[in-house]
């Protein structure tokens, strides 16, 4: 008799369990093939560390083929779910097409950035839910500060060295947080004009910080941040962004080249395809996570609503700590569809949040314990060693060497502004030139713009909602060329210096971890183009998972 064929579609928290606690408990019963675009699983709550020289990349990254036993991973995007025929469509990394069958199927395919139909935020923000985003960020910021530090032109170098983030919830609180520490280190070893010290803002249409958490996790974050210098506004978000500076909603316009959105995420767009009953977008499934009429589905992390046992009436919401939670439930209630153990609904306890602001700073609730400082600090750090699934003891390496050793503020310059644009199917991944092209992103490109059409007639322009708390979390797009400023605009976007000269390729897709081109060195210039063209980005990008890690922490 041939083995069970459980197919995993995505690699972030949920899906990433879910295949962990499978491989561990089919012992080999079963063939587990697990379907991502990249070979790695990203620990996204320590992303703003990245962003800030902390961390390197690859120890926020864990190897799924190095840590995942008995489970085949398949490098591609999934690009649409046949629930009657029981098959996965996939686009592999160099555009190849391929088709997965299943017996089981499990949904976890996480979040993307979400949009407002707010001018020009598309055009000249970026997002924070990938490595590609936060190597970018990197880069861009110690540019600013660089050419900022160079600059004659006084009202040139405040703009530079003035740094606005959208969305007051986990994420946008961490990187408003370590930002300015890394920008404060910057300035001590390029000194800026007299009187001009890096600008950070937080923004946010809610009351107050970290909205969604407990108010003392908010007082203490609000605090720090504004002893540390941050602006900190609440009842304000941008009404338009332009490529000087952005417009807020109480009229003040903010000269600037850095616009980081951190307003939230929307599930992916790939639980649109099947067809099946949403909630806000994502697939509704039932306390099993099992898809209803189809038990051989089941859905889990940002991309499934799933009822909050402990709140009748509510779905749990979309955080990393609630993903990795579905993961441990679905992989169990697998394993008990093909006759293993016993399947068991989704019941949860909160463990309280940790957030981590920088140095020795940091807000935690462990168990409903309010901590702060010292105390805060370690507890935070402790916390996400624990959560790591792998890479602790470089990462605690890191952080020491932090604490004795000045931070490496160079530029890379291996991700640039059009390889990372704010609407994107797939932020896991950075857009290069010549990559392959595929129907997903096409489709999802189409589904963003006649969304945002519906959200603008909804809404009106410069509508803005509340930042999610969730740090990506689990819980986890627009790209077109023509829609890239041209030239003139690039130099002073607030998303960051324009690509000079890139050739005019397709698409890129499915580029495994956001690695550059081949033989593209560095984003530097294509040479022998033609001079006064003007910058083109690639085509439209795609994505399928990598549920995000959310503002659990």
């Amino acid at each position: 008799m041939s083995r069970p064929r459980i197919v995993i579609v995505g690699a972030g928290f949920a899906g990433y369990r879910t295949a962990r606690e499978l491989s561990r408990m089919s012992r080999g019963k079963a063939d587990i093939t697990l379907l991502n675009p990249t070979d790695y699983f990203l620990y996204l709550p320590l992303l703003p560390q990245v962003a800030a020289g902390i961390l390197e990349p690859r120890r926020v990254t864990v190897s799924l083929s190095g840590t995942l036993p008995h489970v085949r991973l398949m490098l591609g995007e999934a690009d649409g779910v046949d629930l009657d025929g029981r098959t996965v469509r996939y686009t592999d990394p160099e555009g190849g097409k391929g088709t997965l069958p299943y017996d089981r199927l499990v949904l976890a395919v996480g979040s993307v950035n979400k949009l407002l139909p707010i001018p020009g935020v598309a055009e000249h923000a970026h997002g924070f839910r990938g490595l590609p985003e936060a190597l970018y960020l990197r880069d861009h910021v110690t540019r600013q500060v660089e050419l900022a530090a160079s600059a004659d032109d006084p009202e040139s170098c405040a703009a530079r060295t003035t740094f606005v983030v959208v969305g007051a919830g986990y994420t946008g609180t961490e990187v408003a947080a370590q930002g300015q520490l890394y920008t404060d280190a910057q300035v001590r070893r390029h000194p800026l004009r007299e009187g001009i010290r890096p600008r950070w803002l937080l923004l946010d249409v809610a009351p107050r910080v970290l909205p969604e958490l407990d108010e003392h996790l908010s007082r203490t974050a609000d605090r720090t941040l504004r002893e540390r210098g941050v602006e900190v506004r609440m009842g304000t978000s941008v009404k338009e962004a332009t490529p000087n500076g952005v417009l807020l909603t109480d009229g003040e316009f903010v000269s600037t080249r850095t616009l980081v959105w951190c307003v939230g995420v929307r599930p992916d767009p790939l639980v649109e395809s099947t067809g099946q009953p949403l909630e806000r977008g994502r697939l509704i499934v039932d306390p099993y996570l099992q898809l209803p009429g189809h038990p051989e589905v089941f859905a889990c992390g940002d991309a499934a609503a799933v009822p909050d046992l402990n709140n009748p009436g509510s779905y749990t919401p979309m955080t990393a700590q609630h993903a990795w939670r579905h993961g441990k439930v679905a992989a169990r209630n697998v394993a008990a569809s093909l006759g293993v153990g016993e399947r068991r609904p989704y019941r949860h306890k909160d463990l309280g949040f940790v957030v981590d602001l920088g140095g020795a700073k940091a807000a935690a609730n462990p168990l409903g314990i309010p901590l702060s400082g010292l105390a805060a600090g370690a507890v935070t750090r402790g916390y996400h060693l624990a959560a790591l699934p792998g890479n602790r003891v470089r990462v605690a390496a890191d952080w020491l060497l932090d604490s004795v050793l000045p931070r490496q503020a160079v530029q890379l310059g291996l991700v640039r502004s059009w390889s990372v644009p704010l609407d994107t199917a797939s932020p896991e991944l950075a857009r290069v030139p010549g990559g392959p092209d595929g129907a997903r992103g096409q489709q999802d490109h189409r589904s963003q713009e006649e969304r945002r059409k519906a959200e603008a007639a909804r809404s009106g322009p410069g509508a803005a909602t509340p930042a999610d708390t969730e740090p990506e979390g689990s819980g986890e797009p627009r790209t077109e060329a023509a829609d890239q400023p041209g030239p003139e605009a690039a130099k002073s976007r607030p998303g960051g210096e324009p690509a000079k000269n890139q050739p005019v390729p397709e698409a890129a897709k499915s580029q495994p971890g956001g690695e550059a081109a081949k033989n593209q060195p560095g984003g530097e210039p294509a040479k022998n183009q033609p001079s006064g063209e003007p910058d083109k980005a690639p085509g439209p990008v795609k994505r399928t998972d990598v549920t995000p890690a959310e503002g659990d922490s």
